[in-house]
């Protein structure tokens, strides 16, 4: 196989340290906003579905964007500068409604620059290769995702819990993001297209087998609501509060262990699979962490959460990059997490709701049920389309 482009490292060398500050953030997040702030568990899932959200709707027109210009790294530039500047308002909050808006203007960046960054990677990458590309990125991405609860672990108890202060040094690998990207990341030559990527035609232009992988991704995303619940379980278990970053930092391990090869199967026809394998072990990780409060149980589900990541969301991206046509990648890249953040912004206020009302068991059973019914309709519309085909 031949070497990745050094853009596709460079990207993911920026997702890295991005993630590193995000995830130092969001790892101690909903700690803060339920015992520092006094947030209800609605208000947590309401936060993070509406951040989640604002980021799935920016993306359609910064992918949009990125396609009438024909560039994607000025709207690179913008999204991870935005989401650097919104760093040091959390720890500056003394409200919940201060961190919806610091959520909000992290997750206006990430929306920015989610699209036009995917959209590079396949301008970049040959075909045969977006599986590895795609899953090089995610496990860099999710490298960070590891190293920042680590972070949070280390400083909380180095700072004796001091949440403010450990918020306050997540804007420094955020600045360093910033500092790699404009540095290190290239791209090639401008291609502008004369259509209007968010037209009735370009849109419809996208075809029937994109919009198969648009309702696909929502389901998925219907299925699996915020880790931020997954946070608020660890703490159910026992948790220390210095430790509690502990649980992103398991599921991000499994995460990285499997992404790369996950993309690497992809390439190698092995999506189908991979997509059943992903709900499955999706399933089992609700089950494991609705049915017990033992720590070795919890991360144990924690790790298969991270396990069915891993499987998953290269392979969608994979998906989105090969049923796009060239000139329209920012704009299907952006409309595939619209749909996607739509349906997460459902999931995690009802996944609030339900362990308000009825505990966290059955929030987590409520979500193995529902990633059961998705399974199993995928596999009788995969027999119906291999019927069909004989």
């Amino acid at each position: 196989m031949k070497p990745l482009p050094s853009t596709v490292w460079a990207l993911g060398a920026v997702s890295l340290f991005m993630d590193l500050s995000s995830e130092l953030v969001h790892g101690l997040l909903p700690v803060f906003m339920t015992v520092v702030l006094g947030a209800s568990m609605v208000a947590v899932g309401l936060v993070e579905g509406i951040a989640e959200a604002t980021a799935s709707i920016v993306k359609l027109f910064s992918g949009a964007l990125s396609d009438r210009l024909g560039r994607r790294k000025p709207l690179l530039v913008l999204g991870y500068g935005l989401a650097a500047l919104s760093k040091p308002l959390f720890p500056l909050a003394g409200t919940v409604a201060l961190v919806l808006g610091a959520r909000f203007m992290d997750r206006i960046g990430k929306g920015i620059r989610g699209a036009p960054r995917d959209a590079l990677i396949a301008d970049v990458t040959p075909d045969g290769q977006r599986g590895a590309a795609y899953g090089l990125r995610q496990a860099l991405d999710t490298v960070g995702a590891v190293l920042g609860p680590l972070a949070a672990i280390g400083l909380m108890l180095a700072l004796a819990s001091d949440i403010r202060l450990v918020l306050w040094l997540a804007a420094v690998p955020a600045l360093a993001s910033v500092l790699m990207l404009v540095l290190f990341v290239k791209e090639p030559p401008a291609i502008a297209t004369s259509s209007n990527p968010v037209s009735f035609h370009a849109i419809g232009a996208l075809g029937r087998h994109y919009w198969a992988i648009v309702a696909l991704g929502a389901v998925f995303t219907l299925a699996r609501f915020s880790e931020a619940f997954l946070v608020l379980r660890g703490q159910d278990a026992g948790l220390a509060l210095a430790l509690v970053p502990l649980a992103l930092v398991v599921m991000n391990v499994a995460y990285t262990a499997v992404a790369y090869p996950a993309g690497v199967a992809a390439d190698r026809g092995y999506k189908k699979r991979l997509i059943v394998g992903g709900l499955a072990v999706l399933i089992a990780a609700d089950l494991v962490l609705a049915s017990s409060l033992s720590m070795p149980a919890f991360f144990l589900g924690v790790a298969l959460w991270g396990v069915h990541m891993g499987l998953t969301q290269g392979l969608l991206a994979t998906l989105v990059a090969d049923a796009a046509p060239k000139d329209l990648r920012g704009t299907a890249f952006g409309v595939f997490h619209l749909v996607s953040g739509v349906a997460l912004l459902g999931a995690s206020v009802l996944a609030g709701w339900l362990w308000s009302a009825y505990g966290a068991q059955f929030t987590f059973y409520a979500g193995a049920a529902f990633t059961a019914i998705a399974l199993a309709g995928l596999v009788v519309l995969t027999r119906e389309r291999t019927a069909q085909t004989r």
